[in-house]
This record gives structure tokens, sequence and C-alpha cells, in this order.
């Protein structure tokens, strides 16, 4: 099993701000990854699930979103590759690097990309894998600001659309998938 909490612990100081939000973030996402593996009765080992939850959002401290306490100089949107790097540095196995890697959004395409001229590599950066889909998934009904509650499927959707119809298209899979339905009830 990844030790994700020495990981955590070399990028996000003890009693910082950042630490407690990026803490609070993940452990919510993973939560809500293993309550939907659970509910669709997935295979996928829940250590790697929870190992995948706390460490893909590694990348924020490197961006500058001072809203939640990221000091470094990044666009917040580069979080996703650069944790991966990061994680391929530590040797974290590919499949939880991957996850960091293409979690942002309902991921994003090569085509978004150039679309809206995102500081991105052109590549695709859209969840491949189960793991990936559940974690991407898990994550939009989290905020790292506000309260940082549990959002609404309506919110989650609000925001997935704000993105464009695709990125909406891309959630309502990952929807139908973790719960069966193929609209909100």
């Amino acid at each position: 099993m990844t030790d994700y909490n020495s990981i955590i612990d070399r990028y996000y100081p003890a009693g910082t701000p950042l630490r407690d939000i990026y803490i609070r973030h993940c452990r919510a996402v993973a939560q809500k990854a293993l309550e939907f593996a659970d509910r669709a009765a997935l295979t996928i080992d829940r250590d790697t699930i929870e190992a995948a939850a706390m460490l893909h959002d590694i990348g924020i401290f490197a961006t500058n979103a001072p809203s939640i306490h990221c000091t470094g100089s990044e666009p917040y949107i580069r979080h996703g590759i650069i944790g991966a790097e990061l994680l391929r540095k530590e040797g974290v196995g590919e499949e939880i690097a991957a996850v960091a890697e293409r979690h942002t959004g309902s991921g994003i395409t090569a085509k978004e990309i150039t679309d809206r001229n995102l500081p991105l590599p052109h590549c695709d950066y859209c969840p491949r894998t189960q793991l990936e889909r559940l974690i991407c998934y898990a994550d939009k009904f989290f905020s790292k600001s506000g309260d940082m509650t549990e959002k609404s499927l309506e919110w989650a959707m609000s925001s997935a659309a704000s993105f464009g119809n695709e990125s909406l298209e891309r959630f309502m899979a990952m929807h139908s998938e973790f719960t069966g339905q193929n609209t909100p009830s």
C-alpha cells in the first residue's frame, strides 16, 4: 500500500491552513469514493481507492490559489499534471499518479485545451480507468473553499456544465457508472 501520509507530510506541513484544507478535502473525497465503490460493488482495492483519493490533489501547493492558501506560481488548472509528476518522482505507482493527472474537471480533452487556450500540454487528460473515473466523480461533490461540505448532485452538474457540454456529458457518464442512474433522482 502507498504510504500517502509521508508524501503529504513532505509537501503540506503540519499546523498550516493549507494542510488542514488539503486533508479535510481529500478525506471527504476518499469517503465518498468508498461509498460509491461499495454501492456499485466495484472490485477496486479499498486501500488503493483511499490512497488515490488522498493524493489526487497533491500538486495544489505549487499553484497560485491564495483563497485556499496555495502560494505557488503555477495556474491552478495545472495542479493535476504537477501532482502526477511529483508522485512519479516519489515512486508512487502509475495507477495513482494517473488519477492525479486526469481528475481535473470531468477530465479535459486536447481539443478543450486548444479551444480554451489552457496552460496545459496538448494532451488528453480524461480519466481512463475505473479508479480514475471514481476519484474524479467523487471529487466533484467537494470544494476546497467555503464551508467544504458535500455539494448536491445539481451543484456538481452545474459545475461540470460551466466547462461546456462535453464536460457535463463526461460527468453524467460517471454518474451513471457509479450510481446506475442516467438522470438525477
